[in-house]
């Protein structure tokens, strides 16, 4: 299936990404896991239909009742028409130097952990109406005008939703801007015990598999699986020590497919059999 990069394809050969931009997005058909590379942050006001977007170790569901603000990286997602015949949602990519120059503004600054999730759930209520009809009505404003006019609109909405959600919200727009080796390693360090491959990790990472490698190198100073490897067979004899478990019971949970390859690879490291361990 091939990568579809958003929002580039929405714009015209050659254009340069604007730091703020709004696509109405409408289709007649379902789109089940398609491959989506989102290279802004965005969000996702759903009109009609239903939207499903999986990431990196969770996943979310909304109908036209919730909108959704989603980071940008390489997700999957899933829209489905409704009763009617034309899905539609309004999408309002935003870069992350405008989100900085916002927080900046009006002196938001983090002192806490940022939120961990890549998506935040909008209830949509009548400012969201009423706001999403103003964003049609300037959509024929001409371009000369556009990006100051977007560039007030999402200020206002920002501040709308920190009104409206308080705290969590600003933490939310903090993770953002987090830095990229945090996201990296944080990503990684989520998949330790899951089965994924690593070309899978890569895609997750927003990264070739080639490029996942050298920047994996770079931050633990061991390859990506060596590293796997070991922390997963620790992770299986820590299970095992407990008493109440057993090869069988573990080698999934811990990312092998292979009972027998986990068994081989366990004695390698420890020098003794999963069956040996007390």
């Amino acid at each position: 299936m091939p990568i579809e990069n958003i929002p580039q394809i929405y714009l015209d050969d050659n254009k340069e990404i604007p730091d703020l931009f709004v696509y109405d997005f409408k289709m007649t058909n379902d789109v089940v896991k398609s491959k989506v590379n989102l290279g802004m942050n965005m969000f996702s006001f759903l009109q009609v239909g239903k939207k499903q977007v999986h990431f990196a170790g969770t996943s979310v569901a909304v109908n036209k009742n919730q909108s959704l603000l989603l980071k940008k990286g390489n997700w999957l997602w899933t829209e489905l028409l409704e009763t009617e015949a034309i899905y539609y949602c309004k999408l309002f990519f935003f870069s992350e130097k405008r989100l900085c120059s916002f927080l900046e503004k009006h002196n938001l600054h983090q002192d806490e952990v940022a939120y961990e999730n890549p998506y935040f759930i909008i209830r949509n209520d009548s400012y969201i109406t009423s706001y999403l009809n103003s964003l049609s009505t300037i959509g024929n404003a001409p371009a000369v005008f556009m990006q100051n006019l977007l560039s007030v609109k999402f200020e206002e909405l920002l501040l709308y939703l920190i009104q409206k959600y308080g705290r969590k919200f600003e933490l939310y727009l903090h993770s953002l801007v987090i830095l990229e080796s945090s996201a990296f390693k944080k990503t990684v360090e989520s998949k330790i015990h899951s089965n994924l491959k690593l070309e899978e990790i890569a895609f997750l990472c927003n990264m070739s598999l080639s490029t996942f490698k050298r920047n994996f190198i770079a931050e633990y100073n061991v390859s990506p699986g060596k590293w796997f490897q070991n922390k997963r067979l620790q992770r299986a004899k820590e299970l095992l020590e407990g008493g109440n478990l057993k090869a069988s019971d573990v080698y999934l949970e811990i990312g092998y497919n292979n009972l027998s390859n986990f068994s081989i690879a366990f004695k390698n490291k420890f020098g003794f059999s999963p069956s040996e361990t007390s």
